[in-house]
């Protein structure tokens, strides 16, 4: 499914419902079932890697599971399968997942007892997992390429006998994350606390079943995106400042790219909601080290292209390992609309502002990348008419974006139809 983007004829104005967070969900499915109380969770994100999860857990019998793309899943069912006596499962995925890194999680789980092989290539999908009573103690970890290897040792770690302490290696990458599994852990009823690069989990038993997820802050970028290129009037409905949700640090960083928040508690009595307006404040040249947000690059990158903000994004060297090679697509995708990057060692993405020409209407590859193709999506505002190719890939996170951007009054039709067609057609 290919489509090409039409934008609003007046600023774009809406309120949007976002999706459910995809990382509370999934954690919030695992701490239930480890309590015992599967169903407990009232609403979730509905989306690929949430359904994904929810189908394995209801299905706790079954010899292979496949997440296709989930890389969530992969890392937390490894553990939780590991860490389940009498459980014999091959664990796999689709091309890409193979190709995804798992070995540091696997590594610390079988220094605590797992029995876990893998089926193709040495440090990566598939498993094949044989689920034992695990050992407590100590470990070292290189949360480097994800922190989803520490959440989900984190998760299970009550059921081993005495608890864990994990010493991360380095500063990990996304510690918002870890953060935010701790904060849900300790909810449920679980002693779990951080200490710089040192993280205890007492021995115990989940308790308070987790009921409610917030509204996913990854996904208020993509609306950020298209507030600060259209200074229209966003309002996004159920976001709170006080979200553990690493994310939330939206509004700061967006407040030096155009982009005003104002949080109102009881918004048209629907509840909380974060209104985003138009500001004058603008960064001459944007600097930040996203290790701790890297999945809001796309989002930046691209707004930051079209408002014409040269800018250094470091702290991305995990986005090489996304559902796409993230850092090394961004830069092909921009160059399409004449933004010139260079990506410094593993990590860095900088544009120093100057543009090459286009050869033409830029039509968007998105490879497999939800976050790719949402990111791409608002520069339609400046350049109507752009398509984005297997534009389906939102489902990932966020399976109602495309409707959603027609509520803004962006208009969407058939990829295949030709410029000319369509710009005909318009008049």
């Amino acid at each position: 499914m290919d489509y090409r983007i039409i934008p609003p004829q007046e600023l774009p104005e809406a309120e949007i419902r976002l999706p459910l967070s995809k990382s509370m969900s999934n954690r919030a499915m695992i701490i239930n079932y480890l309590c015992g109380q599967p169903d407990a969770l009232l609403h979730r994100a509905d989306c690929d890697d949430a359904n994904v999860l929810a189908s394995a857990l209801a299905d706790p019998t079954a010899a292979e599971t496949d997440i296709d793309g989930a890389g969530t899943a992969m890392r937390f069912l490894t553990a939780l399968y590991a860490a389940t006596p009498d459980r014999e499962v091959v664990l796999t995925g689709n091309e890409r997942m193979r190709h995804r890194p798992i070995g540091p999680l696997v590594e610390s789980l079988r220094a605590l007892g797992a029995q876990i092989d893998y089926l193709g290539q040495e440090g990566y999908p598939p498993l094949k997992i044989s689920g034992r009573k695990l050992c407590g103690g100590t470990i070292d970890i290189d949360a480097s390429m994800s922190s989803q290897f520490v959440s989900a040792l984190l998760m299970v770690a009550p059921t081993f006998n005495g608890g864990l302490t994990v010493n991360l290696m380095a500063e990990s990458g996304s510690m918002p994350y870890i953060d935010l599994t701790l904060s849900m852990m300790r909810k449920a009823g679980i002693e779990a606390e951080r200490s710089n690069l040192t993280i205890t989990v007492a021995e115990g038993t989940f308790r308070n079943p987790i009921p409610e997820i917030e509204p996913d802050w990854s996904a208020a970028a993509f609306w950020y995106e298209i507030e600060a290129v259209s200074s229209g009037f966003i309002t996004l409905l159920g976001l709170t400042p006080e979200s553990a949700q690493g994310d939330a640090s939206l509004p700061e960083i967006f407040s030096s790219l155009c982009v005003t928040t104002e949080f109102t508690p009881d918004y048209s009595n629907e509840g909380p909601a974060a209104e985003l307006t138009a500001s004058p404040d603008i960064s001459p040249r944007f600097v930040r080290d996203l290790s701790q947000n890297p999945d809001l690059a796309p989002a930046i990158a691209v707004t930051c292209s079209l408002i014409g903000i040269p800018f250094r994004l470091s702290g991305l060297a995990t986005l090489r390992l996304k559902e796409c090679d993230r850092l090394g697509s961004l830069q092909t995708e921009l160059k399409r609309i004449g933004v010139p990057t260079e990506i410094i060692g593993d990590d860095t993405l900088e544009w120093l502002g100057n543009r090459i020409p286009i050869a033409g209407l830029p039509e968007f590859r998105t490879y497999g990348d939800h976050r790719m193709a949402m990111a791409l999506a608002p520069v339609a505002i400046y350049i109507p008419g752009i398509k984005i190719c297997d534009a389906e890939v939102v489902t990932k996170s966020y399976p109602r974006f495309w409707d959603d951007l027609k509520s803004a009054g962006f208009k969407l039709v058939d990829g295949n139809i030709s410029y000319e067609e369509l710009f005909s057609e318009e008049q």
